[in-house]
Order: C-alpha cells, then structure tokens, then sequence
C-alpha cells in the first residue's frame, strides 16, 4: 500500500488539518524534551556514525530499555564490530552478550543471521534503502527507517510505539499498525519533521504522553489533543 492509497477515515481531521495539527505541535514537543538524553539508538549514531553499529542496536533495542540496549549494544560490539566477526560469532556468544535485552534468545538468532545475509546479499555493506533492508532478518519497517535516517541521513519516518500511540491519541490519525501510521504520516507530514519526529515523540512518550494514565495536566500539547482512546490521566 502507499500513502495515497490510504482511505480517508485514517484521517479524521482531514489531510490538511492532520498536517496543520503536527506542524503546531512538534516544536511545543521539542521544546519540552529539550536536555534530555537522546534514545540510546541515536546516542550510538552520533558517536559512531556506523550503519552496522545503527542496525545492530535497533535490533537489538525492540522491547527493551535504553540503559539495557546501550549495554548490550557495547558488549556485543567490543566481540565484534562488522558483519564478518559477527556471523563468525557462536549463538550463545551473541546471546550472553545481548541479555537481558528483551527476546534476547530470538534477537541473537536474528542478528547473527542477519550479519550472514549482509556478506551474501550485500557484500558485507549495510544498505540505504528501506526495500533491501526489510529483507533482513530481524527488521521491519520500523528499523528500516531508523537506519535510513539515522545512519544515512536520508528521508524517513520511523514509528516506533510511542509514535504510533501518541498520533492517534492527537486524533491526527487514526491507524492500526505502525506501518498504517508511518504511510499516514508521509502523507501529511512536513518533510522537514521526517527525521526528527521519532526521537520527539518516544522521548515526550516517555515522559508526559506515557502509554497508560498520560500526564495531560503538565502536557504542552493538550489543546490539540482529542485524548483518543484516553480513559485515565494524570
């Protein structure tokens, strides 16, 4: 499916209005989250500005808290850094290393498999584009875009949890799937919002627009939000 394809009740404000609403929204967002830690995912972009090193962790951060996915992500690579090492590596190697990342056992057989498909299918390079990526074992959409964006700089919209949650509970959309959300969003998002939407959201779900009893009394965008869904606050 493409974005044009979607049926209008994914837009319950109209096309325009959804656009309207994020476009008002997100630098409220960004103010507020202003100071605090970047996602461990992005943390580990900045200081690495390593595709590999981008792929792994997202792998490996699905489920799982930031502090354990940084740690994880710093065990597994002090054994090994690039695709090579890593399909070399014994299972019980990879998982030792990644635990106690959540689904440890399957991200371990995921990420050693993908690093076997990297050597075969892509001379040991991580791709740039979302349509090779999601033939990797252990990523999805999601993923996918995060190391577009991330790792290569290039246009995308990754939706993770928070996103998803957070842009139907606004009304914006009204989806059922993350990747329902990331194709609504490229329909109606500015592209100047692509990258930055995905740490904006998970770090104001974090904090304020948390998944259950979101904290609407302190939130900054409560006058634009419909609460969809909402049946307790704080």
């Amino acid at each position: 499916m493409k974005a044009e394809e979607l049926k209008p009740e994914c837009f319950p404000l109209g096309r325009e209005e959804a656009g309207a609403v994020l476009d008002r929204i997100i630098p409220a967002v960004r103010e507020a989250v202003r100071g605090r830690p970047d996602p461990s995912v992005t943390a580990i972009a900045k200081r690495s500005r390593s595709p590999f090193r981008v792929l792994v962790s997202t792998i490996i951060s699905a489920r799982t808290k930031d502090e354990v996915t940084e740690g994880a992500s710093r065990r597994l690579f002090a054994l090994a850094d690039n695709p090579t090492d890593l399909a070399a590596l014994d299972l019980k190697e990879i998982e030792k290393a990644i635990y106690p990342a959540g689904f440890y056992r399957n991200k371990a057989k995921a990420i050693s498999r993908m690093a076997g498909q990297l050597l075969t299918d892509f001379s040991g390079e991580v791709p740039d584009r979302i349509e090779q990526l999601v033939t990797l074992a252990g990523v999805g959409r999601k993923t996918a875009n995060l190391v577009v964006t991330l790792a290569f700089e290039k246009p995308g919209i990754c939706v993770d949890t928070h996103v998803h949650k957070i842009c139907n509970r606004l009304g914006v959309v009204a989806t059922a799937h993350p990747d329902q959300t990331e194709l609504a969003l490229r329909a109606v998002l500015a592209p100047r919002h692509w990258i930055p939407i995905n740490d904006l959201l998970v770090l104001y779900g974090q904090s304020v627009c948390t998944p259950v009893s979101p904290r609407c009394s302190i939130c900054v965008i409560s006058a634009h939000c419909r609460r969809v869904g909402v049946t307790t606050t704080r």
